[in-house]
């Protein structure tokens, strides 16, 4: 389902989405090693105009995005060659008659025959939709419309709002029910008013996609017309009572914590302790609002929008929710909008890999679990930890160091520190998927059984003691996380892999790429929005007002940095939306630098074709970032997404380093040089 609700999400993710890929290249002596390919270098280019381009510019000129692809880089690449394990695992599991009912394969197996069935997907139709729509049709007043609103919610469509159970962030010992604006379908509230050619365009374009479903599904074109009117109203509304996605990285100002009278109060149109029930939570004596103002407008709307609006509404939820698991008509108007129009992507995904990541998506656990005994061994696991261990030294280390923050807070800072949880790989104990029921009779009932499935194993948790041994993230995953509530930093083991984390490269190579990515990780637990949870993932300050105000002075300079910073035609980046991560990056770089400069490797003057191992430090930093995007989707993620651009990544942070200055012998003149005064150094 395309809205469903990744346990990521509630786990208050904060990712690093982009890392290493390493080709083979020769030492000096002859002998291999795993490394950066000088192959890809555009040498036209100096280190000191752009460093990005001059190690990557010749792989960005002969590797241009897929027609399948929006964007295309190392992570992609690394991402591929998972695929292809992946693949293979979940054939055997379809092929295999003989697989024990109830066991992980067999369902595996199931989730995997069904969704490339082409020919029942065709005769089947839309019929998986039909029993949904009579569900909505019997829908007699409000009390009903909030009654069905409740039923599509436990399936993580969340028409309205979004609901999920997640840490209380000022009490993380408990889970408790959690109130998330939501029920739009465009990327962003900002599609919605934006003034912009561009955005009135995809306005345009989304009413003709929600009318094209309608008719679909057996609406008149009329009808559709007047659905989509009607969705496009509703979703308007609901948008333009949104906080923006910068308000909405406060984490002090999105806590609001509403006993059931102060919700009942707050939407008088909902009786909460009712509605909890529906939801399946059985017992919750509160619940965090992320932002009062919207569900006021929530309970407004339910009084003065009709029932049968709101019975499109919730038809068009379930439409837009499963359409891509539906007949090929279906899926190509999902594809041709939410691809095609929104990401300028050409051509649709085969589908395989279409249904192997609905399949990770939906039984992420149960898939890792045997990718893992393919793909991952305790060799690689015992080097990232090492790795890690190294990273966090060197941390401890720079915080002890630091000019800007006094004595009481960095033994606050180091403590926390200390108690990071470190998840290498996969899980110590994998998911018990026992109750969830998957067969062969359609795609369809099985997403929507693993969508319930899920749900209700989440909302389970209200009111248990906390799991930290839980993972937000399937171990095919090629990314890795910071999590404030668990304190913990996560990498799975779809991103330590060859080429993206290789035991024969040299400690250069490695640290300048997966040593970024660890200190990055290790950076959000102190980034503007992490520096505001405590040892034990508790929303607290802990800080001086001194220090709190160095660190923002200091933050406030990553803002302008990136603000100043054109990406496509006069489009600025956002220094603000992508702060957090931004800080992670120039912590990350600089962390990893700084434990490089411990092992052997970096301790020597060893040239490897040509480079110190300082130079192929940033090279190998320089490797991970390479990526070629396409206009439409550069513009939606500038508006959606808390990462910057790949470019901006490599080039930005390494404009604040006097080491790069060093090794690359960066002058006054180069267009990579800061002033020294306007530099950025945090972490």
């Amino acid at each position: 389902m395309r809205n469903k609700i990744n346990a990521a999400v509630a786990l208050t993710v904060i990712s690093f989405t982009y890392c290493l890929t390493s080709c083979s290249t020769k030492k000096e002596n002859g002998m291999k090693t795993a490394g950066v390919d000088i192959a890809n270098f555009d040498t036209t280019i100096t280190p000191g105009q752009d460093f990005f381009q001059y190690v990557n510019g010749s792989w960005l000129k002969n590797n241009p995005v897929p027609a399948t692809e929006s964007r295309w880089g190392s992570f992609s690449e690394v991402k591929e060659n998972n695929m292809k394990v992946l693949k293979e695992i979940c054939e055997s599991a379809a092929s295999n008659k003989d697989a024990k009912k109830g066991s992980n394969e067999q369902k595996i197996g199931d989730i995997y025959a069904t969704g490339m069935d082409s020919a029942k997907l065709e005769a089947d139709g839309i019929k998986p939709l039909l029993p949904e729509f009579d569900r909505i049709n019997a829908i007699k007043d409000i009390n009903g419309v909030i009654t069905t609103t409740a039923y599509y919610q436990t399936m993580f469509l969340n028409p309205m709002f979004s609901f999920f159970a997640g840490q209380d962030d000022k009490n993380s010992s408990v889970i408790v029910p959690q109130l998330r604006q939501g029920g739009i379908g465009l990327p962003d509230r900002d599609y919605y008013s934006n003034t912009d050619e561009r955005s009135a365009n995809i306005r345009s374009e989304y009413v003709k996609h929600i009318a094209k479903l309608f008719e679909l599904t057996g609406s008149t074109p009329a009808e559709a017309k007047a659905n989509a009117d009607v969705v496009m109203k509703i979703e308007t509304n609901l948008a333009n009572s949104m906080l923006t996605r910068v308000e909405m990285r406060d984490p002090n100002r999105i806590y609001n914590k509403k006993n059931i009278a102060e919700l009942d109060q707050l939407t008088p149109n909902i009786h909460w302790g009712p509605y909890l029930n529906m939801l399946n939570v059985k017992t919750a004596d509160y619940a965090i609002v992320d932002h009062p103002e919207f569900y006021q407008k929530v309970n407004e709307m339910l009084g003065t929008v009709s029932v049968n609006d709101w019975k499109t509404y919730l038809k068009w939820n379930v439409i837009s929710g499963l359409a891509d698991a539906l007949n090929n008509e279906m899926v190509m108007e999902e594809f041709h909008f939410n691809e095609e129009i929104l990401k300028g992507t050409k051509q649709i995904k085969p589908r395989y890999k279409r249904v192997i990541e609905m399949t990770d998506n939906l039984m992420g656990e149960a898939l890792g679990e045997l990718y893992c005994s393919k793909a991952f061994t305790p060799e690689t696991k015992a080097r990232a930890l090492e790795m890690v261990n190294n990273l966090g030294i060197a941390l401890k280390e720079r915080i002890e160091k630091l000019d800007w923050m006094d004595a009481p807070t960095k033994e606050k800072a180091q403590a926390k520190l200390a108690a990071f949880i470190k998840k290498i790989g996969y899980p110590d104990k994998w998911r018990d998927y026992s109750k969830l029921d998957i067969d062969r009779t359609s795609y369809a009932s099985n997403i929507m059984h693993a969508s319930q499935f899920e749900y209700n194993r989440m909302v389970a948790k209200i009111g248990r003691p906390i799991d930290k041994n839980e993972w937000g993230m399937s171990p095919p995953t090629v990314n890795a996380y910071y999590n404030p509530g668990f304190n913990e930093i996560v990498f799975p083991a779809g991103i330590l892999q060859p080429p993206f984390f290789n035991a024969d490269a040299d400690d250069a190579v490695n640290y300048g790429g997966i040593g970024a990515v660890i200190g990055h990780e290790m950076t959000h637990g102190f980034d503007d929005q992490g520096r505001q949870y405590d040892a034990e993932g508790n929303l607290k300050n802990w800080w001086s007002t001194q220090d709190s105000s160095n660190f923002m002075g200091k933050a406030q300079k990553v803002v302008d940095q990136f603000n100043n910073s054109i990406v496509v035609d006069t489009l600025h980046a956002n220094g603000s939306l992508t702060l957090g991560e931004n800080i992670a990056d120039l912590g990350g770089i600089t962390i990893a630098y700084e434990a490089f400069k411990k092992t052997k490797q970096g301790q020597s003057d060893e040239k490897i074709d040509g480079f110190t191992p300082t130079q192929r430090f940033f090279l190998g930093w320089a490797t991970v970032w390479r990526q070629n995007v396409r206009e439409e989707e550069l513009r939606r993620r500038l508006i959606v997404d808390p990462h910057s651009p790949g470019k901006l990544r490599c080039n930005e942070p390494l404009s604040n380093m006097p080491e790069f200055y060093e090794a690359f012998n960066i002058k006054e003149t180069d267009k990579m040089w800061r002033k020294e005064s306007d530099r950025a150094r945090i972490w």
